[in-house]
């Protein structure tokens, strides 16, 4: 895995200044922001391999920037907080983010985990159905010919059911699949991803409807 260039965006000196070492004695590049109004042009200027964002910022909270983020932008996201609420872990992976880890935290896990984020990025190759196309060497989704704006996990999502069109998968194989170094996320986090992703194919094709509940079991993708 190649070197990351990645942005630590943290207002606590000494947390942003731990994250930096940890992550340039794993052979990162890495730029501290302390202030959420200096994200989105940072990243403008020269787009990031992952992002480390804490929830609560001066100027703007991380959720906010989060969402503007995922207007044009694929980079994976960890949010970092000391909310532990489930409702808060709930918000921060709906908002887009990939990952979420609550303070305190171990800076080994936090390398750890983005060594994991930064693994799952990597070309692995190509597939497509007539109407649905997915590469994974670009992460870039479309259906009937039209780009679909996925996340990174939505991605997996969708290129996780279309690889089995019938296969009925359950919410705990599909989270193995979005998150295979098994970090502590609920079952309802799969039910929020697939809501993005039907979304997202219905403002293409209103009568789209490819990934069917099952209930009491999981999901399955049929077109």
């Amino acid at each position: 895995m190649d070197a990351a260039h990645i942005l630590v965006v943290e207002d606590e000196p000494k947390l942003a200044a731990l994250l930096r070492d940890y992550l340039l004695a794993a052979g990162h590049s890495v730029e501290c922001l302390a202030n959420g109004l200096q994200l989105i042009p940072a990243v403008q200027a020269r787009e990031p391999d992952l992002i480390l964002l804490d929830l609560m910022l001066p100027g703007r909270d991380g959720l906010s920037l989060c969402r503007e983020l995922r207007e044009f932008s694929d980079v994976p996201i960890m949010m970092i907080t000391a909310r532990v609420e489930e409702i808060d872990r709930l918000l921060g992976l709906d908002s887009g983010a990939d990952d979420y880890i609550c303070k305190p935290f171990s800076p080994r896990e936090v390398v750890a985990r983005v060594r994991a984020i930064l693994r799952r990025r990597e070309p692995r190759g190509a597939s497509a159905s007539s109407a649905l196309a997915l590469d994974e060497g670009s992460w870039k989704a479309s259906y009937r010919g039209v780009e679909m704006d996925l996340t990174p996990v939505e991605f997996r999502l969708l290129n996780c059911l279309a690889s089995a069109p019938g296969q009925v998968f359950s919410r705990d194989q599909l989270l193995d699949r979005l998150y295979p170094d098994h970090r502590v996320v609920t079952d309802r986090t799969v039910d929020s991803h697939v809501k993005n992703v039907r979304r997202k194919l219905e403002q293409i094709d209103p009568s789209c409807t490819p990934i069917q509940s099952i209930y009491g079991v999981g999901y399955r993708f049929e077109l």
